[in-house]
């Protein structure tokens, strides 16, 4: 079968963006796919960081420390970008009116004004396909979840939890970088770097976020820089937001946490829905386990624990006995991008739309809102938010 050439650019040359790299290598992994990718170009503005490109990938034509050099590129048909938050309003946008498509980086925007720029720019081009990275819903335990919420198999919902937890910063001496700092990761610390993970298999199910509640923690407030002098560390370490949501006639709680420092995590994404007729669970922490519970009126409620095989969105030449990972994840976030781009649309499965990535602002602008006053604010996904 022949299969769809699709020409991918990096822009960002950093741990995620050699990650995304290493998945077109490992294209030839997945089965019965329509297209192939090729990684053609690489931009840093520190050419140091694309040295392993050079190294290792032997497809790359072109290294550049000028975005605008691989924008001009013919042979780029989509781009990767991995940029700090601050840098998405300007690099987005010119990616977008320059026809080619774009798989961004969360939050996708630094802040609100800046996600309605981004926005404004896809609106402008409706021909060019816009995504927003987020992998973890791909791991074969969510696809599971998934699909037992959306058969109702659960019943009426009763509550949700989903977070991202990790432990990175638990160590006060570990050097500043631009996600600890205001000015380049924005105000919405923890959220803005954490949260698009927490909220996109929600937010994919259907279920609508009315109302926020946050408590936000600003832990180690200093850490020293490359020179070893204490700089502030003005961001969000820590976030827990308690929200109101909605799925077709059901109105529950969900708690959403994102943790920069908890204590015993390396790196821990995890979902629980509860209904009035079952419950699922699943975590990153045991990626192999799916985690139900079915009710029966007079029966024991009990949880019992499935070792999931290997199962994937994109079938892959991986036996069905060994374990899923991080890897996989993102190998099917790529495929859903460039099978879209190809024009085989995932469904379901599709990578975050920039949709979703607007309803993640709200929620996390309303966030900020309620840490200030300490009150519940009510989130207007058309207007803004409103104190409840």
């Amino acid at each position: 079968m022949s299969k769809t050439p699709v020409g991918i650019g990096i822009i960002g040359c950093g741990l995620m963006g050699r990650e995304i790299a290493s998945a077109i290598l490992r294209y030839a992994h997945l089965l019965d796919t329509h297209a192939q990718p090729e990684l053609r170009a690489v931009c840093d503005v520190n050419l140091d960081h694309t040295e392993w490109f050079r190294q290792n990938i032997a497809s790359v034509g072109q290294v550049t420390d000028d975005y605008r050099d691989l924008l001009a590129n013919s042979e780029v048909d989509a781009i990767y970008c991995a940029v700090p938050h601050h840098l998405h309003a300007v690099l987005y946008p010119d990616i977008i009116r320059a026809g080619k498509a774009l798989l961004g980086e969360k939050p996708f925007g630094i802040d609100d004004a800046a996600n309605r720029a981004i926005l404004a720019a896809a609106a402008e081009r409706p021909d060019v396909l816009v995504r927003v990275s987020s992998e973890f819903p791909y791991f074969p335990g969510a696809m599971r979840l998934a699909e037992r919420v959306r058969s109702g198999q659960l019943g009426r919902l009763i509550e949700a939890e989903a977070g991202f937890w990790h432990s990175s910063d638990l160590d006060p001496s570990k050097p500043i970088n631009w996600k600890r700092q205001v000015a380049t990761n924005g105000e919405y610390g923890c959220m803005g770097d954490l949260g698009l993970h927490v909220v996109h298999l929600p937010l994919r199910l259907g279920m609508r976020l009315e109302t926020v509640y946050a408590q936000l923690s600003n832990i180690i407030r200093q850490r020293p820089d490359a020179k070893g002098e204490m700089v502030a560390c003005d961001t969000w370490d820590n976030a827990q937001l308690s929200v109101r949501a909605r799925l077709g006639e059901d109105v529950f709680p969900v708690q959403f946490s994102t943790k920069r420092i908890a204590p015993g995590h390396g790196n821990t994404w995890f979902i629980r829905v509860t209904g009035t007729e079952g419950a699922v669970a699943f975590s990153t922490r045991n990626p192999k386990a799916l985690h139900t519970m079915v009710y029966r009126p007079g029966a024991a409620q009990t949880w019992q624990r499935e070792d999931l095989a290997y199962r994937s969105a994109y079938p892959a030449i991986t036996g069905a006995i060994f374990e899923f990972g991080f890897s996989d994840a993102l190998l099917q976030m790529v495929a859903a991008f460039v099978e879209e781009y190809a024009g085989h649309d995932p469904g379901f499965w599709r990578c975050v739309t920039p949709q979703e990535a607007r309803a993640s602002h709200v929620l996390f602008t309303g966030a900020l809102a309620s840490q200030q006053s300490g009150h519940a604010i009510v989130l207007d996904h058309e207007e803004g938010m409103l104190h409840a």
